[in-house]
């Protein structure tokens, strides 16, 4: 089984700081969907069939720990140097006028994008994520501390590799009321249990998080001119809803659209009602290829 077969056929793009692979399907104004930590496309394979006949969908696999190819040693993986990954990989396509989809950690590398690397972008979707001073939230911070020891990109890696592990609430527990199907996490999990590259490039961005850069990027939002939809499960245990109407506030054109009976992924708990809401939000003409 293919968890992420839905999403389309196989890439690869060379950027800078090393190789991004990536799944695409359907045509017209680009989408272009950014996950989190410990997991992969997969996040998106029941949101990429509900919007494929309209718009093309461009599903990366971004190196935070669940990408089956390693970037280069001394590739730059801050949030900041994550961000600018994004920008790369933007103008790697050579897409204008891109929507970027996010959730997540994902959240907080695409407002550090629109801050850093605005030039390629047309609108921001954003679901539950962090942001302001929660980069991570409290109950995950200890993966900070714990990617400063020897072998925790190993220990991680194994312990959510143990399905019991992962449906705790400090690991993928209260991220989703639906839960992610254990298939799609073990697959997403296998490059990194075989390969001591990703897993050091999981440790690279742990021990890089930091709430100054999601703090800073707040600052830097209100001159981000372009339509923002916060898309945000009311029931999120890790970023309240307050977060989505402080956005709110500092984006120049920002609306909040509760999303009831979801926690942080919303694409696994609320996928139809996330499409819905992305076409109503992205008109299908915007957004071309360059050149």
């Amino acid at each position: 089984m293919d968890p992420q077969g839905q999403l389309g056929d196989v890439h690869q793009i060379e950027l800078a700081g090393g190789p991004i692979r990536y799944r695409e399907v359907g045509r017209g104004s680009p989408l272009v969907f950014v996950h989190g930590l410990l997991v992969n496309g997969s996040l998106w394979q029941s949101v990429v069939p509900r919007l494929s006949d309209r718009y093309r969908c461009i599903t990366p696999d971004w190196p935070l720990g669940a990408h089956a190819v390693p970037m280069r040693s001394d590739a730059d993986l801050s949030p900041a140097g994550c961000a600018d990954l994004i920008g790369d990989f933007l103008a790697g396509l050579e897409l204008e006028e891109a929507t970027l989809v996010a959730n997540d950690t994902g959240g907080a590398l695409t407002q550090i994008a629109a801050v850093r690397r605005p030039e390629r972008i047309g609108r921001l979707v954003l679901t539950s994520c962090d942001a302001f001073e929660r980069f991570f939230p409290p109950a995950f911070r200890y993966l900070q501390w714990l990617a400063r020891l020897p072998g925790s990109g190993t220990a991680i890696i194994r312990t959510m590799n143990v399905r019991a592990m992962r449906r705790l609430p400090l690991a993928l527990g209260w991220l989703s009321k639906r839960g992610v199907p254990d298939e799609v996490v073990d697959a997403a999990l296998a490059p990194a249990l075989g390969d001591a590259d990703i897993r050091r490039d999981l440790r690279k961005f742990l021990r890089g998080v930091d709430s100054r850069y999601t703090v800073e990027a707040a600052a830097g939002l209100g001159g981000f001119q372009r339509p923002v939809l916060l898309a945000w499960a009311v029931e999120d245990r890790f970023f309240p809803l307050s977060l989505a109407e402080r956005l709110a506030q500092v984006l120049p054109d920002a609306r909040v659209e509760p999303i009831a009976d979801s926690y942080t992924f919303v694409p696994v708990d609320q996928p139809a009602r996330l499409a819905e809401l992305i076409r109503e939000f992205v008109p299908v003409g915007e957004g071309a290829i360059a050149g």
